[in-house]
């Protein structure tokens, strides 16, 4: 049905990704023999919690070389110390996965210095899926795997978003006032892919301004959402100041708002399709290795740019809307951009949900499809590796 495209690892390796973006499908798939540790067991991780180094003592007759999966392991940050031991001691290799990273990067955990290389899982991409996705279908329910593969995905987005406040929130005890979060929660999916205002969303959810900050945190170290930084062209162009926040999948934030039963409204399509464009973006960069940083631009007079992307070669501007007609108007901002950056080295790109391909003055238009293709094909941005 689909093939993904994380390459398998030839060492040690944390792999991080929400949940249900099928890390623990794309582990069995390659590393079939491996000798498993399901932390999501209450038991297996209550038993490894009382006594870690219990680890060590099974996975030390295993022939040097072999694997070993740790599924969850944020769940018990204190076996980091027995894999390093056994990687050092026995050259065992493994897979290290986990849903958050919350309390490895604060808990002060061992994350095996350089030992084992992070890379991250997304939900599906369209490259994954033979570009045969329909984006009406997946601006409304996103691409997590049983989102694609199920008839009706509301069920399904309904209950993860249930499940993410139970199993990732109130289970590992991220904050005291589960209520309040929630409030917070749909408020800041309701506000997906817009320039961040921590005061208004306190004051909407009724918490201060600290404690928004603090759950904006929560969503980023538990993979739910990501912050896309402004650019500063220059020191003296006035510019905005703060950045975007952005959830992981369409569906998702659809269902943290309550919104899955109703059709999309026009204001809902934009930011949809901004969230789908950038998130397949940030899946062709860290899937083909690339460093690249992707951010935004917009002046204080209102003119913006969706995406801004600084290459080896040069810059990458892509504006994204939910539009069956592309208008003339919607090049303003990437013209601005193009004279700022230099117009030998800025590519620019319009991408939206039409039917055909155009050139409006230096501006490529695309439809939503054919940019993908192209994307993943190298052609957009250009990556180290890249996958047929």
């Amino acid at each position: 049905m689909y093939t993904r495209l994380l390459p398998t690892p030839t060492r040690s390796v944390f792999l991080f990704g929400p949940r249900g973006t099928g890390k623990s499908t794309w582990i069995r798939d390659r590393f079939p023999g491996a000798t498993t540790y399901d932390l999501l067991d209450t038991g297996e991780a209550l038993r490894l919690s009382k006594d870690p180094s219990a680890l060590y003592r099974e996975l030390a007759a295993l022939p040097a070389g072999d694997w070993a999966v740790i599924d969850e392991v944020q769940k018990v940050p204190g076996l980091l110390d027995e894999v390093h031991r056994l990687i050092e001691s026995h050259r065992l290799r493994f897979v290290l996965s986990g849903s958050s990273a919350r309390k490895l990067r604060r808990g002060g955990a061992n994350l095996l210095a350089g030992r084992a290389i992070t890379t991250s899982m997304f939900p599906l991409v369209s490259a994954e899926l033979s570009f045969r996705i329909d984006p009406a279908r997946v601006l409304l329910y996103g691409t997590l795997p049983l989102a694609v593969t199920t008839d009706d995905p509301r069920d399904y987005l309904r209950t993860y978003a249930e499940t993410y406040l139970v199993q990732e929130i109130q289970a590992e005890a991220l904050t005291r006032n589960l209520g309040a979060f929630a409030r917070f929660l749909e408020i800041a999916a309701h506000r997906n892919a817009q320039v961040t205002n921590a005061t208004g969303i306190a004051r909407d959810a009724g918490i201060n301004r600290r404690t928004v900050q603090n759950h904006f945190e929560i969503l980023t170290d538990t993979l739910i959402g990501f912050w896309l930084p402004p650019w500063k062209l220059k020191s003296a162009t006035k510019q905005v100041r703060q950045s975007k926040f952005y959830f992981f999948d369409c569906g998702v934030a659809r269902a943290l708002t309550g919104r899955l039963p109703y059709p999309p409204t026009a204001e809902e399509l934009g930011p949809l399709a901004e969230t789908f464009v950038l998130n397949e973006l940030r899946a062709y960069l860290g899937y083909s290795s690339c460093d690249y940083r992707l951010c935004f631009w917009r002046n204080y007079d209102g003119t913006e740019v969706d995406v801004l992307c600084e290459t080896a070669e040069g810059f990458v501007a892509i504006e994204v809307k939910a539009s069956s007609r592309w208008d003339k108007r919607f090049n303003r901002g990437l013209h601005r951009v193009r004279e700022a950056l230099g117009k030998d080295r800025t590519a620019c790109y319009g991408v939206y949900l039409g039917q055909r391909a155009a050139l409006w003055d230096d501006v490529r238009v695309l439809p939503l499809v054919d940019f993908l293709k192209r994307l993943w094909a190298g052609e957009i941005i250009g990556a180290a590796r890249l996958f047929s």
